[in-house]
């Protein structure tokens, strides 16, 4: 299955298929968009999951706190297995139907799978500024459950991306997405965050 790259409007392209354990491209470790004005595009993300458990919710909050003051971010919990069930091809394609309800036609979608392309914080800044250039209303991410994203969200998706060779449980990439797209703007604004 081919994920389709999301293209840079300086006509520049990031390949961010599931080409797994390939290295990110080389960037300088600089954002094109460092000190540039950025769409402050909507985020959200949609994750499928139990209950959080308290310090997970705290930190959400902090970054939700955080991404604030550069965009509106909205944090939505999908619960997992809808139906029930003990297959597991049912509850991932009930979670995956579920998620599908909640995207809209308008969003640029990014998908964290452990398959997706490794990017550095440069490139999630320019996934940032790059989505906002589309013509999109919202920049959606997101992770699923414990046994990953069906097939509709991944196809869906306009980029997909690892944040670790590690597989991780869906709380900590929670908090590790957030962390880096705080820093991501951080990066864009040319604030002290990022070194």
């Amino acid at each position: 299955m081919a994920i389709s790259p999301f293209r840079c409007i300086c006509g520049a392209q990031h390949s961010l298929s599931k080409d797994r354990g390939a290295p990110a491209p080389s960037l300088g470790k600089r954002s094109k968009y460092s000190g540039q004005s950025v769409r402050a595009m909507p985020m959200r993300l949609l994750t499928v999951g139990k209950k959080r458990s308290r310090g997970t919710q705290l930190l959400v909050e902090e970054y939700k706190e955080k991404l604030g003051y550069y965009c509106d971010f909205e944090d939505t919990l999908i619960r997992p297995n809808p139906k029930l069930t003990s297959d597991v091809k049912v509850q991932v394609e009930a979670e995956d139907t579920a998620m599908m309800q909640q995207l809209k036609p308008e969003d640029f979608v990014v998908v964290l799978d452990e398959n997706g392309k490794d990017v550095i914080s440069e490139q999630i800044a320019d996934l940032i500024g790059d989505a906002g250039n589309t013509g999109s209303s919202r920049l959606t991410f997101c992770i699923g459950g414990p046994y990953g994203l069906g097939l509709q969200v991944r196809q869906r998706a306009d980029a997909t991306i690892r944040l670790s060779s590690l597989v991780l449980n869906h709380q900590v990439a929670l908090i590790v997405l957030m962390e880096q797209l705080y820093r991501a703007w951080t990066i864009i604004k040319g604030q002290k965050y990022h070194h």
